[in-house]
């Protein structure tokens, strides 16, 4: 046996990311120049099979025998090709399908019993971020037949039918099980040696942007006034900026741009997004501004001549100061963690994605990567004319602030 070399095969429920982490397993393989390839189980599907098949909820049920046996044969097809690839110079086959069932498994395990096999399991039920997951999943030309409605209730069909049959992680020797939401791993069990274990696990659980443009919104009107939080529009001046955004990216596809629920950072990511093609606005609770409670709308002005008592006690210690009926620094980075943990899942498999938030949002958001101290973050300079471009990886980081106009 050659231990060098390695089964990785994924496993988990339809639309919990396990696509997308093969890739990065994969991609991240190869920049440490370690053969690996994927061999994904619906791409066989989708090129032998009628589309209007497999969209069908019902070619997934557990009690469709001749639907059984057609799935089963591709991954057959796939396991001899994985064996094939490491029997040459591959180092590290990747096995994407859902594999939920232990009969499955052991399959995989009885045909490829001449490397280690390391499965990884993805879990995640949040439920916003599955119900964004399946809107994108019936976007393929699987669903093309189908109206938006009911592609989704076929996809959602077709996760109950694989939930009939689904066996966490438990017998088998070597795995994972993971939060692939939160990038956590939530178990592990190692009884072989296996290879590449401790980059395998770095790649897990860290966080990869392969490029984040992170852009506070436009001027508002209560930017010109020294007001704090409310829910203003752009000036003219800041719908100038928002447009000026949408020149400057024109010529680099944005898949994603993630936004607040507040009309600024909405309004400034429409203007970005009517210059771009297939470029999808996503508002995230999560990047809200900084709740100011009583002091909402106020200016600091205000807040020193009518509220000195806090005006004082937020300048003393402007990251753990809590607003009256409000928020902190501190107590936002939760939230923030959260919303980022979204974002990086939503991208999926796209090379550039943006956020449009606030100043606040932003600080963390930049915290989150720099790994500032705490009392620095309240004065990390967020302005309106340039913006931050992020890279992340195992093998690259890189921030640099830049300007569009």
């Amino acid at each position: 046996m050659n231990d060098e070399k390695l089964y990785l095969v994924m496993m988990g429920l339809p639309a919990r990311g396990k696509s997308t982490l093969a890739i990065r397993l994969q991609d991240t393989f190869r920049k440490s120049r370690i053969p690996a390839k994927i061999f994904n189980n619906g791409n066989l599907r989708r090129a032998y099979l009628p589309l209007k098949e497999t969209s069908s909820a019902n070619f997934y049920h557990p009690h469709n025998t001749s639907a059984l046996e057609m799935r089963k044969k591709f991954a057959c097809i796939n396991m001899k090709r994985a064996k094939a690839y490491l029997e040459g110079k591959g180092r590290v086959a990747i096995l994407d399908a859902a594999n939920v069932s232990r009969a499955r498994r052991k399959m995989i395990e009885e045909n490829l019993d001449n490397h280690p096999i390391l499965f990884i399991e993805c879990i995640n039920d949040d439920q916003e971020i599955l119900a964004l997951s399946i809107l994108e999943k019936t976007r393929l030309p699987e669903f093309s037949r189908l109206g938006r409605q009911k592609a989704q209730a076929e996809f959602l069909k077709r996760i109950e039918n694989y939930r009939m049959i689904y066996t966490s992680l438990k017998e088998e020797r070597n795995y994972f099980r993971m939060n692939s939401l939160q990038n956590r791993i939530l178990e592990e069990r190692q009884t072989d040696a296996i290879p590449l274990y401790l980059l395998i696990k770095d790649i897990l659980v860290t966080d990869v942007v392969k490029n984040l443009f992170l852009i506070r919104h436009a001027e508002t009107k209560f930017n010109t006034i020294d007001r704090i939080g409310g829910d203003s529009t752009l000036t003219a001046k800041g719908i100038f900026q928002a447009k000026a955004l949408g020149s400057f990216f024109k010529k680099r596809q944005i898949s994603y741009i993630f936004t607040s629920h507040k009309k600024r950072t909405i309004q400034t990511a429409r203007l970005i997004c009517a210059r771009q093609k297939n470029c999808k606005i996503i508002p995230i609770k999560e990047f809200d501004e900084i709740n100011a409670g009583v002091c909402e709308e106020m200016t600091y002005k205000g807040i020193e001549r009518k509220m000195p008592d806090v005006y004082y006690s937020r300048k003393a210690d402007k990251y753990h100061y809590v607003y009256p009926q409000g928020e902190s620094y501190e107590t936002m980075k939760p939230r923030i963690e959260a919303g980022l943990k979204k974002a990086f899942f939503l991208n999926r498999h796209a090379d550039n994605i943006m956020i449009v938030g606030h100043q606040a949002v932003n600080r963390m958001i930049l915290a989150h990567f720099l790994y500032r101290r705490d009392d620095d973050v309240p004065y990390i300079y967020i302005p309106q004319d340039e913006f931050y471009h992020i890279i992340s990886t195992q093998n690259k980081k890189l921030f640099e602030l830049k300007p569009y106009v």
